[in-house]
Order: C-alpha cells, then structure tokens, then sequence
C-alpha cells in the first residue's frame, strides 16, 4: 500500500470518527449539566475539543496528499518473518500487564516513565534519545500540572511519593 493511499484512509477514518463522536457519542454518552456558566468546565468541552481537533487532521490528511508522488513505492518494506509482530504483540501485553502491576507499588508517574520507555524500545524507536528524555519529562511535567496547579491528586505509590 502506497503512502499516499494509507493518508487517504486515515483521513477518511478521523473524518468518520469525528462526525461520529459530534453528532452520537458525546451528545448521548456525556451527560452535562446546563447551568455551567464557563463553557471550559462543562464534561462535553473537551471531549468536543478533541473531535474537533480529530476532524481537522483528517481533512488535513485528506487534502495534504492530492498530487501523485512520484515514487509510488509501498511504505513498508516486506517483513522477513511474520512471527516478530506477534512476539511484539505479546511483549506489549506484558508490558500493559507490568504497568498496571507497577501502579499501586510505585504510582502513575514513575510507571508511566518506565512504560514510556519500554515501549519506546518494544517497537525499536529511530530516536531512542529523545524517546527516554520524553519518557522521563513529560509524566514529570503532567504531574506538576495536575498536581500542583490544577489541584488534582495524582496517584503515588507504596514505596515512592512525589512532592
């Protein structure tokens, strides 16, 4: 399959998921009350930020790809063996399993590090670097956020504990 046609059939697949989510899901599925004064604090705000947002990087894709490339080549080169997507299918259940098993012991910011960056290495990242400085800052800056500006409580664990 060409490049050109796997955009193609993204962009159609996040059109369709955008209409879905704006007319059916959020409408019927997320419940609102409506005396809300600001609309940032209503339930279906940012659920219909992210439809929106979904829709128009589908359009994007849609309407980015017009003109034929010139090498028309497939995307992929053919796998050797078939059985290395199954053994790395396998390893993310493990890892998922990992996780979720590291949560209560360690809590949500450090295992979500460690997860981060093995995944990064289960799917053999071109950009290992990058992907352990973002394995390590994001959860870090998403955890000040929450934490300590937004004013949520972000789950520690047993044996480690954030300030």
């Amino acid at each position: 399959m060409s490049k050109r046609a796997i955009q193609l059939q993204l962009g159609i697949g996040a059109c369709a998921a955008c209409l879905f989510l704006i007319l059916y899901a959020i409408p019927y599925w997320i419940s609102a009350p409506s005396n809300i004064r600001n609309i940032v604090l209503s339930p279906r705000f940012w659920p219909y930020a992210i439809a929106g947002l979904t829709g128009l990087v589908g359009l994007g894709m849609l309407f980015a790809n017009r003109k034929p490339d010139e090498d028309d080549a497939p995307v992929n080169d053919p796998i050797e063996d078939p059985g290395a997507g199954l053994i790395r299918l396998a390893g993310m259940a493990v890892l998922m399993a990992v996780t979720f098993w590291l949560l209560p012991r360690i809590g949500m910011v450090w295992a979500a590090m460690l997860a981060f960056a093995a995944l990064a290495f289960l799917v053999r990242t071109r950009h290992p670097k990058t992907a352990l400085i973002c394995a390590l800052v994001v959860p870090l800056l998403l955890y000040g956020f929450f934490a300590h500006v937004a004013g949520v409580a972000i789950p520690q664990g047993d044996y480690v504990r954030l300030p």
